[in-house]
């Protein structure tokens, strides 16, 4: 595929018809209602992937074709339609590719930082990861029955000094993109997959936080250093699982007793405090996608969350955590990872539609995670479980980036920023500088330009976090409605994952897929929109279509360019009771379809 060049008034779609000579521009972006008739085609034909411009007035709009980008259905073409749509800075300028290749050349030595490289510091990752952040090490402590660990995280502030082309390009980025077959990286890959990476038997360049932990779990002290490591094994998580499940490979055997086995039993004292500490218990599972040599999806998965992963997260929320007090202690201005409780309006919506589930939440009194954890509790294994657990999550306030400290109501921790992936997060690298300038490792700390932007820069790279989520998820859509492209007329099993006044939004229970089903076509009767019960009543009838509810539908449509899915709807609804035209805060709907339309 061509390189995407944007433009303000430039539309990116795909030409259909050629019949009669007429084209349409149907976009990519799934959410546009109407084709776009093509005015001036250009080189353009069927099938093509275009930048347009809109020509016309609102009345009547037409296209012109700009530029003809290729086949839509390439290899990495779906990413690359996110990357233009969401204006994702793609290719690596030579500046700073330049700038990447001399400063690898500097030098790690252990002058001037600790001297790590005696410990058998382990890195755990995904088994394709293309970067390594973060290593760890931990030992039992004899004094205080305890122990004592070691987060180290790659020292990306030694390469990528304040004010210099790396910084700028890095800061642009806000975060490292990942799409299932195509790595946007935050930094050149001479410095992302290779210098800052911390990969087995090479010296690297690290910030260590080193962490007092008592046999309870608390983290009662902490250090941070400048040190060298060298990692002594890059391990996959499900390899480092079977080695502690009695399961161990050549890597892992020698590794077993006096490196693993360690660790887990520190993780275990972790999770005494973790317990008590009592921090938002919500169980996503996360699909991951299979793809073919072509990018195309062979299928999806859904990988096992397992103890080997929890570890890596909690060793990294306690270091995280550290350098939030740490930078706090020394009155030294940082970005903090801010996550605020839900507010009062979402709390009362939550709660009003516990009740028509003859459930509370008790109101009255500061919401703490542990309230949300007895209610996931109390449901699990019923029947609306999965309903409750994703209006629990619709509640909560969206994380993001802040100079002020505000709390993270989700860890249920005072303090916490982001320090332990700088490869792939700029917060996370000033965050390394900040340390830097408070504990005095250098001159390669805060600048002044630094410290001015704090609030433009947390804005900027929570804004860039968003886009990155939502491009990914947007590629993940188009990947599986390319591969569901065939099976028009099936019948799918799925869950209600939203409800609107225009219809229901259908997740299938395989493949993760999102789909429509609108309103209209949901039978002969008036259907009411309920934001208490989050449901489509049946004015006459009193179906209904709750979120959360197992349903069986029919796949009628496929548009994998814009990852759009049109479902019809194959099971009854709920039986219930003839409504009023307004039921609670309900909004009526347009007219009904004709009354020949089969009623479900």
């Amino acid at each position: 595929m061509k390189k995407l060049a944007k433009g303000s008034e430039q539309i990116l779609g795909v030409v259909e018809g050629g019949e009669n000579g007429r084209f349409w521009l149907k976009s990519v972006d799934k959410k546009a209602r109407f084709d776009t008739q093509i005015g001036d085609v250009g080189e353009a034909k069927a099938g093509d992937l275009v930048l347009a411009e809109l020509t016309g007035n609102a009345q009547r709009k037409s296209a012109r074709v700009t530029q003809v980008l290729g086949d839509p259905f390439a290899p990495k073409s779906f990413s690359l339609i996110a990357i233009h749509k969401y204006g994702i800075p793609f290719e690596m300028p030579e500046v700073a590719e330049r700038e990447a290749a001399n400063v690898s050349q500097l030098p790690v030595t252990a002058d001037h930082r600790e001297d790590l490289r005696h410990l058998p510091i382990i890195a755990i990752d995904p088994r394709d990861a293309r970067d390594f952040d973060d290593a760890i090490w931990a030992a039992p402590n004899a004094d205080t029955g305890g122990f004592d660990a070691i987060v180290a995280i790659a020292d990306v502030s030694y390469y990528v000094r304040p004010g210099s082309a790396l910084d700028h390009e890095a800061a642009k980025r806000g975060n490292s993109v990942y799409f299932p077959d195509l790595v946007v990286p935050m930094l050149p890959h001479a410095l992302s997959s290779d210098k800052c990476s911390l990969r087995a038997g090479e010296d690297r360049a690290v910030i260590a936080c080193h962490l007092a932990i008592s046999k309870m779990g608390q983290v009662t002290s902490w250090r941070f250093t400048r040190a060298v490591a060298r990692i002594s094994a890059n391990i996959p998580y499900p390899d480092a699982q079977a080695a502690i499940d009695g399961r161990s490979n050549a890597k892992t055997d020698v590794l077993l007793e006096g490196v693993l086995k360690p660790l887990w039993k520190a993780y275990g004292a972790l999770m005494k405090a973790r317990a008590k500490r009592e921090p938002l218990e919500l169980d996503l599972p996360e699909r991951k996608l299979v793809l073919d040599d072509k990018g195309m999806v062979v299928r999806v998965v859904t990988p096992l969350r397992l103890d080997a992963h929890k570890l890596i997260e909690e060793f990294m929320i306690q270091a995280n955590a550290a350098a939030a007090e740490e930078l706090e202690a020394k009155k030294t201005p940082q970005l903090y990872r801010v996550h605020e409780p839900p507010s009062e309006e979402k709390v009362r919506a939550l709660s009003m539609f516990l009740k028509t589930l003859d459930l509370s939440l008790p109101l009255g009194q500061v919401m703490k995670p542990k309230h949300f954890n007895q209610l996931l509790s109390e449901v699990k294994g019923k029947d609306y479980q999965n309903l409750v657990n994703d209006v629990v999550l619709r509640t909560q306030a969206q994380a993001a980036y802040a100079p002020i400290n505000k709390g993270h109501f989700g860890l249920t921790l005072r303090r916490y920023s982001h320090f332990t992936s700088p490869i792939r997060r700029y917060a996370d690298l000033i965050v390394h500088r900040a340390l830097i300038s408070a504990l005095g490792f250098g001159d390669d700390g805060l600048s002044a330009d630094d410290i001015s932007r704090l609030s433009e820069t947390a804005e900027m790279i929570s804004d860039a976090e968003r886009r990155a989520m939502a491009a990914e998820r947007e590629t993940t859509d188009r990947l599986i409605a390319a591969h569901l492209a065939g099976q028009t007329g099936a019948h799918f099993r799925g869950r209600i994952g939203g409800v609107v006044g225009a219809g229901l939004f259908i997740k299938l229970n395989d493949t993760g897929a999102d789909g429509f089903i609108p309103v209209s076509s949901l039978g002969s009767d008036y259907f009411v929109y309920s934001d208490v019960t989050h449901s489509l009543i049946g004015q006459r009838t009193g179906e209904t279509f709750q979120l959360g509810d197992q349903v069986e539908v029919k796949l009628l449509e496929v548009a994998p360019v814009s990852g759009g899915l049109r479902f019809e709807m194959v099971s009854e609804g709920r039986k219930g009771k003839p409504q009023p035209q307004h039921h609670g805060r309900a909004t009526r709907l347009s007219k009904p379809p004709p009354k020949s339309r089969k009623k479900r």
